[in-house]
């Protein structure tokens, strides 16, 4: 049985798939772990490292060669198709989010957006229908979506991931400041923008 690929793993390797994409939109095929590095700021050792986990993808000497090396980051992600997802709450995130054009290159496509206040349902964010939340459960899994984005307020967050799971979504990214409990085979992702400003300022002067 080979040993699982450790998560701080999988976190950079999105990284690196940026920085490839950049790089062949600059019309480079060939690039080093040495140049990765230096884009990254992360040793050329490690990148070696974390991609030897999943196999050979360069030669010594030669380097990656950016096309091939993108194609296979971006099926060990599963990017290698297009995901849709369902945002629940269409406050100033949640429509940031809708609209935000990034996702549809790096495969993902905003599909439903659902709120609770009688006044945004019906209305359109970002040229998608806001739905009624308490459709939530229902309208997802009969789309069969795996991944929701949820930006609600922190005393709502839980419940609504509670929806979710049920729903079928097996990824969450949550941008409410709580810590939420999901049951195993779930992940969430937590993002709160106010956490990494204090962190910033504690070396600030």
């Amino acid at each position: 049985m080979s040993k699982p690929i450790p998560d701080i793993v999988i976190g950079r390797l999105p990284i690196y798939l940026r920085a490839l994409v950049q790089m062949a939109q600059e019309g480079r095929q060939v690039t080093s772990s040495q140049e990765l590095g230096e884009r990254l700021g992360i040793s050329a050792a490690q990148i070696r490292k974390d991609l030897s986990q999943f196999g050979e993808f360069g030669k010594q000497g030669t380097g990656y060669r950016i096309e091939f090396l993108s194609k296979q980051l971006g099926e060990i992600l599963k990017v290698d198709r297009v995901w849709d997802v369902a945002i629940v709450g269409a406050g100033d995130i949640g429509r940031a989010l809708a609209s935000y054009s990034g996702f549809s290159q790096r495969g993902f496509r905003i599909a439903m957006i659902f709120d609770s206040k009688p006044e945004l349902v019906d209305k359109e964010a970002a040229g998608i229908v806001i739905r009624d939340s308490r459709k939530l459960k229902e309208d997802i899994a009969a789309a069969g979506i795996k991944i929701a984005m949820i930006a609600v307020p922190a005393t709502q967050a839980q419940e609504v991931v509670n929806q979710l799971v049920e729903a079928g979504v097996r990824a969450i990214l949550s941008y409410a400041p709580v810590h939420l409990s999901v049951p195993a085979g779930v992940r969430v992702q937590n993002i709160d923008p106010s956490i990494h400003l204090q962190r910033m300022t504690y070396y600030l002067d």
